[in-house]
């Protein structure tokens, strides 16, 4: 009890308690990318630049481990009945410069932190929130235009951490050494928190690189660096997968949006019959089949199947049609194009992430074109593609956000106003029901555009050591780094 009090107190949630390494030195940690992420303050954060931020500028609430939300600068909150009204208990404390944590002060930052993210994808997910105030004392409610189950786990994004005069409150510090991020558990009392005794022996020093994967990978196997974050298809041949990695390299049960973006809408992509054929064509098993990726469930679908509040009014597109008919259907289409167009077959590029994984999905890809008289060429760098990956984990598990990533405001290619108008509409619908329903409509008219492929849920990975605890595989792919700094007794 002493050890969870003492936990608490930092503003940690410990939930992994296996026995660990014994080294109390400090973690290091590779996270895949340029070497400057970590370091990174632009309103769009890389992986490492999420991680960081987190780690050093909390929100009302967090993330632990396991991806659940916990408390951060608020200890406690109440949802109202309507679900549309979230009023939080600040925690007693201060700012980094000593000056009050008050439901005024943290009302202000929340709202800058808000405004910052207008015209982002994660701006058209918070533009739900219709009014934040201040109450008495140390408490803020956001009243928001319609109820929203998974208005916590927004919340809790690292970009929602909110600053003060510039700064953030912990739970960690940072300085930097070299291109290393040296991240420190600031003391309780430096968090305007009540002061505990012997804190320093419950934590360690992280040092957080940002580099490419191949000296990630290379470090790792070195015992240079003890976890490896931000792993993703295009590296994965990379590491070994086999039983013999069991336990080393981690496979996160990712949600999101994985598959291909329509980008030049021209030639056989020219009309929604054609684009159609492309992604009828596919073969979604056979294309992840080399990557030995346990579980990975191939969809048709734009929206993840299955998540919550889905009416199950949209299923897999083609269903009761074999794979040898889609590509008959597809291939007539293409025959058809053809003929209108001087019996020249098709060519359509494709823009594809560099790696032994980028070069596995074109060779699949290209044997499922080919198997409908399709050639794909796989794009230069630089050169507008007319296909591009679309690889993005995401951020709660609700269609609200799958479909938001297609908004017009984005400017990302194909989008329908009309499904944006559903989405709206659906931000105030009053019956769990009757959004269900709008979101649904809104999915099937953005497929009805075929400008998106999907393939399955992303994939991600990490190397992580044997004896380090704090770590856990979640579908939104975050890896608190607080957690990372506990000490295991």
């Amino acid at each position: 009890m002493v050890r969870f009090t003492r936990i608490l107190a930092l503003g940690l949630a410990l939930l992994a308690s296996a026995c660990g390494r014994s080294d109390e030195g400090a973690l290091d940690i590779a996270i895949i990318g340029g070497k400057g992420d970590p370091f990174e303050t632009s309103v769009q954060l890389s992986v490492a630049g999420q991680h960081v931020h987190a780690a050093t500028t909390e929100g009302l609430v967090g993330l632990d481990a396991q991806g659940q939300v916990i408390p951060a600068l608020a200890d406690r909150w109440i949802v109202t009945d309507d679900g549309k009204s979230y009023i939080f208990r600040l925690r007693d404390g201060t700012w980094p410069d000593g000056s009050e944590l008050t439901g005024e002060s943290a009302r202000n930052a929340l709202r800058r932190a808000v405004q910052r993210l207008s015209g982002t994808a994660l701006g058209y997910d918070l533009s739900q929130i219709d009014q934040i105030r201040a109450m008495a004392g140390r408490v803020v409610e956001i009243r928001l235009k319609g109820a929203m189950p998974d208005f916590l786990q927004l919340l809790a994004q690292p970009e929602m951490g909110l600053l003060y005069k510039g700064r953030g409150t912990g739970p960690m510090g940072l300085r930097k050494v070299e291109e290393s991020a040296v991240l420190s558990m600031l003391s309780p009392e430096a968090r305007g928190l009540p002061v505990v005794e012997n804190w320093q022996q419950d934590v360690r020093e992280l040092r957080v690189h940002g580099m490419d994967v191949k000296r990630a990978i290379a470090l790792f196997d070195e015992g240079q660096v003890d976890v490896v974050l931000n792993g993703r298809i295009e590296n994965l041949p990379m590491v070994d997968t086999g039983p013999l990695s069991r336990g080393t390299v981690r496979l996160d049960p990712a949600i999101g949006l994985f598959g291909l973006s329509v980008r030049n809408a021209q030639g056989i992509l020219g009309d929604a019959s054609g684009r159609e054929a492309i992604s009828m064509a596919i073969d979604r098993t056979a294309l992840l089949a080399p990557f030995n990726v346990g579980g990975w469930q191939p969809t048709s679908r734009l929206v993840a199947p299955g998540l919550p509040g889905d009416l199950g009014t949209i299923g897999e597109r083609w269903d009761g049609t074999s794979l040898a008919q889609r590509r008959s259907t597809a291939a007539g289409r293409v025959a058809t194009w053809k003929s209108a167009n001087g019996g020249q077959a098709p060519e359509i590029s494709v823009a594809l992430p560099s790696g032994p994984g980028g070069d596995v999905l074109f060779q699949g890809l290209s044997r499922d074109m080919a198997a409908i008289g399709v050639t794909l060429r796989r794009a230069k760098k630089g050169e507008k593609a007319d296909l591009e990956l679309m690889d993005i984990v995401a951020r709660y598990a609700n269609a609200r956000w799958f479909l938001n990533q297609f908004n017009c405001g984005l400017r990302r290619g194909f989008c329908s106003s009309e499904a944006d108008n559903l989405v709206a509409e659906a931000a105030s619908a009053p019956d769990p029901d009757q959004r269900a329903a709008l979101m649904a409509e809104a999915e099937a008219e953005l497929t009805s555009l075929d400008a998106f492929i999907p393939f399955g849920p992303p994939v991600r990975w990490s190397l992580v050591r044997a004896g380090v605890t704090g770590f856990a595989a979640n579908a939104w792919v975050f890896h608190p780094l607080p957690q990372l700094a506990m000490i295991p007794r």
